[in-house]
């Protein structure tokens, strides 16, 4: 599989221009396309009670984010007015790039549900150059379950040279920024008022938004690390070396991106919030961070990882995650030979231009897209239900004995 922060902005760049099709690989739905919900779907896999809402915010102040929002909505929300979720990257001097779209629950604009609010927050962090839009699927299911779910569209193109880099020290600057927006519209008058519970939060993120989401709660960069990871991977002549050469060489840049006198030998500062209750990390970019600096983060974690993940290793991630953070509760899936964007939207329909990319987007060899987010959100849903609303039918769906599915691997420790 072609990894998609290497080649996708000169692989779009030809079809843009040319309109070329290459073919696509073989997979269980034709064209990437699957849709309907299957019959197999575990407990927290089914949509919750609530009706769902959508809204795009702006952050007023810098860096003046566009923020997706999915929020438990009114009795009255009518589902009529549903729109399409654009599964979109972000690629330089063109934009964002709809691949495909598919349908969507959430009614956009509806009134919230302030009679049963506020409710715990959920901020998303999208992977890299990918839109908030392109895990909509997610979104409103967990703001099904009342929660309410915020994704920052972070300030990014698919550009590896420059984007990788930058995205390590931005990242965790936007989510602090987006707290800080949340502190001010929670307040009475505020666009979160009464919504939102500011003081019960997870962050959760896909690939360099497991990155994000781990740094939000509290792991900390380490270039010893880092150096080493990269000189075994180089070593081994490992398929994701690449992405050592687009890190190692600039960390004097990052470290003056940061605001750091001086280039960190071994831990970086700590960029977490003290408000992060939980942490859900899906394919989560960990290798960063080394064992000490997973071992900063103290609550709980779910991991969830792809074994045939080429661009987020199941074991630069989601292991070593599991592995290393000091939290007394914490749970890992493996999902085996599932790829890398088994976490993104179905795609209901797909762009004439993105059909020899569907199936890298849209499909695995390994699994039925919709099985695989059936098992996601169940353990997802679970997970953050027992961890921020104390659901305690909710927790017993963590219990090794009790999570066993086909096609995963599943460990935990304080469930």
């Amino acid at each position: 599989m072609a990894t998609y922060k290497k080649l996708i902005l000169g692989l779009f760049s030809i079809l843009l221009l040319a309109g070329a099709y290459f073919g696509t690989r073989p997979q269980k739905c034709a064209d990437g396309i699957c849709t309907g919900q299957r019959p197999d779907v575990p407990t927290y896999g089914v949509p919750g009670l609530h009706p769902v809402g959508r809204q795009v915010l702006e952050m007023p102040e810098e860096p003046t984010l566009e923020l997706a929002i999915w929020y438990p909505a009114g009795n009255g929300a009518s589902q009529e007015e549903t729109t399409r979720y654009p599964y979109q990257i972000k690629l330089p001097a063109v934009g964002a790039v709809t691949i495909a779209t598919d349908a969507s629950r959430a009614v956009p604009d509806a009134a919230s549900d302030l009679a049963s609010g506020p409710f715990p927050l959920v901020i998303l962090s999208p992977g890299f150059a990918m839109s908030a839009s392109s895990y909509g699927w997610l979104a409103e299911h967990l703001a099904s379950y009342g929660f309410v779910v915020l994704a920052p569209e972070h300030d990014e193109q698919m550009n590896p040279e420059t984007g990788l880099w930058q995205g390590v020290v931005k990242r965790p600057q936007e989510i602090q920024a987006v707290f800080a927006y949340v502190d001010a519209q929670v307040q009475p008058g505020g666009t979160l008022a009464g919504l939102v519970n500011p003081d019960t939060v997870a962050v959760m993120g896909h690939s360099y938004g497991g990155y994000t989401a781990l740094a939000a709660a509290g792991a900390r960069m380490d270039s010893n690390a880092l150096e080493a990871h990269c000189e075994e991977a180089a070593r081994e002549n490992h398929p994701a070396a690449w992405l050592c050469d687009m890190l190692l060489p600039h960390l004097p840049e990052m470290a003056e991106l940061a605001r750091l006198e001086t280039l960190p030998e071994g831990l970086w500062p700590d960029w977490g919030d003290s408000r992060v209750d939980a942490v859900v990390a899906l394919a989560g970019d960990a290798f960063f961070f080394g064992e000490a600096g997973l071992a900063a983060i103290e609550v709980p974690v779910l991991a969830i990882g792809g074994t045939a993940d080429h661009d987020s290793p199941y074991a630069w991630g989601t292991q070593p995650t599991y592995d290393y953070v000091s939290s007394p509760r914490k749970a890992r899936i493996a999902l085996e030979e599932a790829e890398h964007m088994i976490f993104t939207n179905p795609c209901a329909s797909v762009r004439w231009y993105a059909k020899p990319l569907a199936g890298e987007f849209c499909a695995d060899t390994a699994w039925d897209r919709l099985q695989a987010h059936g098992l996601i959100s169940h353990f997802t849903t679970a997970f953050l239900l027992a961890e921020l609303k104390q659901d305690r039918v909710a927790a017993a769906v963590l219990a090794p004995e009790t999570a066993v599915f086909p096609q995963i691997v599943y460990e935990a420790d304080g469930y």
